[in-house]
């Protein structure tokens, strides 16, 4: 059985499955390059504020894109707003939330190309003959202040409303905690692990699966302390 079953396999058993960073490169680097990784992980230094979450006294940094994904291709899409029912979002959802897009750098990196791919991959099992998704793609960072701490799912235990989800580590400094869950729909615990360094991933099958993320905390809260991830979310096209 090859990697790519065993990992879809796990995800069609359990509903979500971590892979830890050595074996996400490695899997991304059997799908495409990743050259300019540095150059695409340094955009998160450069996203701009959520303006809707700092309405409900909560803050986040963020960019956002679309693209349409199938095995071996990928296309971008023009930006849009982002739109998530209340059903799936309480905190935020029911409206039309426009964020600032991707830089270039970003957008057209190499190594965007690979995630979404290695998306691909693994879903493509679960979704059907010949699948193609909507994907939209999204650079948070997270930060822990003094005396505040950051919270990477405000909205709390959730579904995102699409097929699946994939989150991927880009890099936490100066930080602890961020735990991640995932839950049945009766929200019943179905397993936690930490995205805890570069390459850790998670991949969940949003139509069996909620999850959440506990907030994090500054280790030294004189300095810069933050988590920087990409979620990309793949909505089969029908």
């Amino acid at each position: 059985m090859s990697a790519a079953d065993t990992v879809t396999d796990r995800i069609r058993e359990k509903g979500f499955a971590f892979l830890r960073g050595e074996t996400m490169r490695r899997r991304l680097l059997e799908t495409g390059p990743l050259a300019d990784w540095d150059a695409f992980a340094a955009t998160w230094a450069e996203l701009g504020p959520d303006p809707y979450l700092a309405v409900v006294g909560r803050d986040r940094k963020r960019r956002h894109a679309v693209f349409t994904v199938a095995p071996g291709s990928v296309a971008a899409e023009p930006a849009r707003p982002h739109y998530q029912a209340p059903e799936y979002n309480e905190l935020q959802g029911g409206i039309q939330r426009r964020f600032e897009p991707l830089l270039p750098v970003a957008a057209e990196s190499e190594s965007l190309r690979t995630v979404l791919l290695e998306g691909a991959r693994i879903f493509a099992p679960l979704s059907g003959t010949d699948p193609r998704w909507d994907v939209e793609v999204h650079q948070f960072r997270i930060e822990a202040r003094l005396g505040k701490d950051g919270a990477p799912t405000p909205e709390g235990m959730h579904r995102d409303g699409v097929d699946h989800v994939l989150v991927l580590m880009i890099q936490r400094v100066n930080i602890r905690k961020g735990t991640t869950s995932i839950h049945a729909p009766d929200r019943t615990k179905l397993g936690s692990f930490t995205l805890a360094h570069p390459f850790d991933a998670a991949l969940v099958d949003d139509q069996r699966a909620l999850h959440a993320v506990t907030p994090v905390e500054a280790v030294d809260p004189s300095q810069p302390a933050f988590r920087d991830v990409l979620v990309a979310t793949y909505r089969l096209k029908r």
